[in-house]
């Protein structure tokens, strides 16, 4: 093969991959508008990582945070996830009053008050679907399902317990924690 062929040949496989980087990004910028609008200040990247099961990828995700903020306990802060696979939004939902109860809450009357709420934030997705959760600590919750908003939760405690499932230092997947809050794979 001679070199103008190979030339050729990279070129576009560089194109492919920047089209395909574009694709990925666009696909953020098209779901997060909406989130924005609720935001003070713009959102940006802290960190990604992916979720993985038994060797499975779940899902992509990224905490967005407000310009200048660097910890996202006290600054509204947005989780973008991107599933890998179909999953039944009663299977989302089940999984996170788990994963909650297992950091703590006990009140099974509040946990059940918490899966009624989340049902309706937690559709079923589609192996390409995009959701987005928006923390506004002290207030609540928004979340959005391919940029069509899902769900207000005026519920402090639930939105509280609900991104505590990826942030919270007893999480169950501190290295996933660790990315998403650009700790370069130090779990904190």
């Amino acid at each position: 093969m001679n070199a103008t062929r190979r030339r050729a040949r990279l070129g576009a496989c560089v194109a492919a991959g920047l089209a395909l980087a574009l694709q990925v990004t666009s696909l953020y910028a098209y779901v997060l508008p909406a989130a924005e609008e609720f935001a003070p200040a713009p959102l940006r990247v802290l960190g990604e990582g992916e979720m993985r099961w038994l060797g499975f990828k779940l899902y992509d995700v990224r905490l967005l945070v407000a310009a200048g903020a660097s910890v996202p306990e006290a600054d509204p802060h947005a989780l973008a996830i991107r599933y890998a696979r179909d999953i039944d939004g009663r299977r989302l939902v089940d999984t996170s009053i788990d994963e909650m109860r297992r950091l703590g809450e006990r009140d099974e009357a509040t946990l059940q008050r918490w899966r009624d709420e989340l049902a309706r934030a937690l559709p079923s997705v589609r192996a390409g679907d995009t959701l987005v959760g928006l923390h506004q600590p002290g207030e609540g919750a928004r979340f959005w399902h391919e940029g069509r908003l899902t769900a207000e939760i005026d519920d402090p405690e639930l939105a509280r317990a609900f991104f505590a499932i990826w942030l919270d230092a007893r999480t169950r997947e501190p290295e996933l924690r660790a990315r998403l809050l650009g700790l370069d794979g130090r779990a904190q």
